[in-house]
C-alpha cells in the first residue's frame, strides 16, 4: 500500500481507496466478531428512545462521556496565568502528557509542564525521592521564577503530603528555602478541572499573602483585582481589560495566561510570556475589592479572600449577554468611583440593535447545551435574552446550590419555562435528550460532534447541528481566540448563534422546485 508521491492523500480519501476498503472488509470478515448489521440498528434505534432514557437516566455508577476534566488540568492553567512559573504535577508522565496534549490541541501552543514522572516503586513507597529531583531538575533546566506544584490520581491515593515533601526538598539543598514553590492537592477524583483551578490559585495566593498580612490595607493602592476562574477564550481576558481601561480603573488580572497560549510566530520560542507578576500577587490584599468573574467555581478563593483579605467579594454573575455586563461594568463603576464612559455605552447600544435585528430568527429556537457551571448559566441567560429557549440544560460539575440559582433565573423569562437542569450528567445523558425532545441546536464543546452524527444516523430530519462554543474545541481552529464576556463577547456569540440557524435554514431548503421557496437572500 504505497501513496503516490503525486497525489498524496489524507486519510479521508486515502481509506476509500478500493485497496483500503477490501483490506478493512476482510479485516472485519475474518478477524472481528461483528454483530450482524441488523441487530447494531435495532440496538442504535432502541437507545433513542424514551424507554432506553429512562434506563439511562439510572445510572450511578458508570459515566459515559463525562463533561468535564480532571483537577490538575485545570491547575496547570492556573499556573501557566503566572509570571515565568512552571507547572509542575507530582505524578505519573502520562497524566502530564495528557494535560499538555489536551491544551495543545484547543490553544494550538506548545504548553510547558513537568512532572516528576512516579513509577510503580513511587506508588509503593511514596514519591518523595521524586520531588526532591523533580524539583531541582525543573529549577536548573527550564529557570523559572516559581514551580507551581498539584497533584494526580495516584500521589493521593498514597497520601503524600506536598507540604512536608516541599519543605524537605528545600531543608536538604534541593531548591532554595526562598524560592518560591506554592502547590495545591488537586485529586483527579474528586471534582473538576474547574475545582483544581481553584485549588490551585488558592494554593498560590496562599503562599504569598497568608503570613505577610500585617502591613496590608484594604484599598490603599486603589485597584480591583479581576480573577477569571478556568477560562480559556483568551478573547475573554482581552475584552475585561479594554473594558476597564476605557473606564480608567486601576485593576489587576490575578492569573492570566493570555500571552503564553497567544504567543507570535516570530522565530523566538517563549516558554513564558506574561502573566502576574509575584508582586502583584502580594500586592493584591492592598487592593479595593476583588470580583471573581466565574463565582460558582472559585469557593475556595472566594473563602480565602473574604477571609483573609478581608475583601467583600461581592457576589456577581458571570459577565455574558446584556444585562449581566450591565451588571458587572455597574459594580466597577461603585467599587472605583468611575463613570461607565460614553464608549461602553455606545458599543452597549450596538449590541441592542444586533439583537433586535436578529429577534425573528432566534425567537423560539431552542438549543441543548452543557460546559461549565458559570458559563453554562451566563449561555442560558443570554439565549433568553435573544427569544430563544434552553431546553436541555446540563452540567456535569455543579452542585445542587448551583441548580436552585439556575432554575430561579429561568423562572424568570418565559423563556425557561420549558428548560430541564440537568446536573452530575454527562453527554450520553445529552444524547438521549437530544433524540427524546429534539432541539434545534447544541451548544457545547467539539465531544458534541458524535451527537450530532448519531442524531442524522437517524435521519435528516432528526439531526441536532452542534454550535461550538466552549472548552475543549479540538475540531475547529482559532476558536479560543473569540471572547464570550462582554458587549463583544455577546455581539460574537449572536453572530454565531444567528448564521447557525441561517446556514441550517439554507440546508433545508436547497431541493431545486421542491424546498426552494425560501432559498432566498434576504434575511
Amino acid at each position: 500500500m504505497s501513496q503516490d508521491v503525486e497525489d498524496i492523500k489524507p486519510s479521508y480519501p486515502l481509506f476509500r481507496e478500493q485497496e483500503y476498503r477490501d483490506t478493512l472488509a476482510n479485516k472485519r470478515d475474518n478477524f472481528e466478531e461483528k454483530h450482524p448489521q441488523e441487530k447494531i440498528d435495532e440496538v442504535f434505534q432502541w437507545t433513542t428512545t424514551e424507554e432506553y432514557k429512562e434506563l439511562n437516566f439510572q445510572r450511578e455508577a458508570l459515566t459515559v462521556n463525562p463533561a468535564k476534566a480532571c483537577q490538575p488540568l485545570g491547575s496547570v492553567l492556573c499556573s501557566l496565568g503566572f509570571e515565568n512559573t512552571m507547572p509542575y504535577v507530582h505524578g505519573s508522565q502520562g497524566c502530564v502528557a495528557y494535560f499538555r496534549t489536551y491544551f495543545n490541541r484547543h490553544f494550538k501552543e506548545p504548553i510547558s509542564c513537568v512532572s516528576d514522572s512516579m513509577t510503580e516503586d513511587a506508588a509503593v513507597f511514596g514519591g518523595q525521592q521524586n520531588m526532591k529531583d523533580g524539583l531541582e531538575n525543573c529549577m536548573k533546566v527550564y529557570k523559572p521564577d516559581m514551580i507551581a506544584v498539584s497533584t494526580t490520581c495516584m500521589a493521593e491515593v498514597i497520601g503524600d503530603d506536598l507540604n512536608a515533601f516541599i519543605n524537605n526538598s528545600k531543608n536538604e539543598g534541593h531548591v532554595p528555602q526562598d524560592y518560591p514553590v506554592p502547590f495545591a492537592h488537586t485529586p483527579s477524583f474528586v471534582g473538576s478541572h474547574t475545582t483544581g483551578w481553584d485549588n490551585m490559585f488558592e494554593g498560590i495566593i496562599r503562599y504569598f499573602t497568608l503570613n505577610y498580612m500585617e502591613d496590608k490595607e484594604v484599598g490603599s493602592n486603589g485597584q480591583i483585582n479581576i480573577v477569571p476562574g478556568f477560562e480559556t477564550y483568551l478573547g475573554n481576558y482581552r475584552v475585561i481589560k479594554r473594558m476597564l481601561n476605557e473606564m480608567e480603573v486601576p485593576f489587576k488580572l490575578l492569573s492570566d495566561p493570555e500571552e503564553v497560549l497567544d504567543t507570535p510566530a516570530d522565530g523566538q520560542f517563549r516558554m513564558y510570556s506574561g502573566g502576574t507578576t509575584q508582586d502583584e500577587v502580594r500586592d493584591a490584599p492592598n487592593a479595593k475589592d476583588t470580583l471573581l468573574l466565574q463565582a460558582w467555581q472559585l469557593v475556595k478563593t472566594e473563602k480565602f479572600v473574604r477571609n483573609t483579605w478581608k475583601h467583600e467579594a461581592p457576589r456577581i454573575n458571570i459577565p455574558m449577554g446584556l444585562e449581566w455586563t450591565d451588571e458587572f461594568l455597574m459594580k466597577v463603576s461603585e467599587i472605583s468611583g468611575q463613570p461607565i464612559p460614553d464608549s461602553l455605552a455606545k458599543e452597549r447600544g450596538r449590541l441592542v440593535d444586533m439583537m433586535t435585528d436578529s429577534h425573528a430568527w432566534m425567537h423560539g429556537k431552542k438549543f441543548a447545551l452543557w460546559g461549565d457551571p458559570d458559563f453554562v448559566m451566563g449561555m442560558s441567560k443570554f439565549l433568553m435574552e435573544l427569544g430563544a429557549e434552553p431546553t436541555h440544560i446540563l452540567c456535569h460539575n455543579a452542585n445542587k446550590r448551583w441548580k436552585k440559582a439556575m432554575e430561579a433565573i429561568l423562572e424568570t423569562s418565559p423563556y425557561g419555562s420549558n428548560s430541564e437542569v440537568h446536573l452530575g450528567k454527562d453527554l450520553w445523558h445529552m444524547r438521549s435528550l437530544v433524540f427524546t425532545n429534539k432541539p434545534d441546536f447544541m451548544i457545547g464543546n467539539s465531544y458534541g460532534k458524535f451527537i450530532q452524527r448519531d442524531t442524522l444516523y437517524k435521519g435528516e430530519e432528526h439531526e441536532v447541528p452542534l454550535i461550538r462554543i466552549g472548552f475543549p474545541i479540538f475540531d475547529r481552529h482559532h476558536l479560543h481566540r473569540q471572547t464570550t464576556m462582554g458587549y463583544e463577547g455577546a455581539m460574537q456569540m449572536l453572530t454565531t448563534l444567528v448564521n447557525a440557524v441561517l446556514e441550517r435554514l439554507d440546508d433545508e431548503t436547497r431541493g431545486m422546485q421542491t424546498t426552494d421557496y425560501n432559498y432566498d437572500l434576504v434575511r
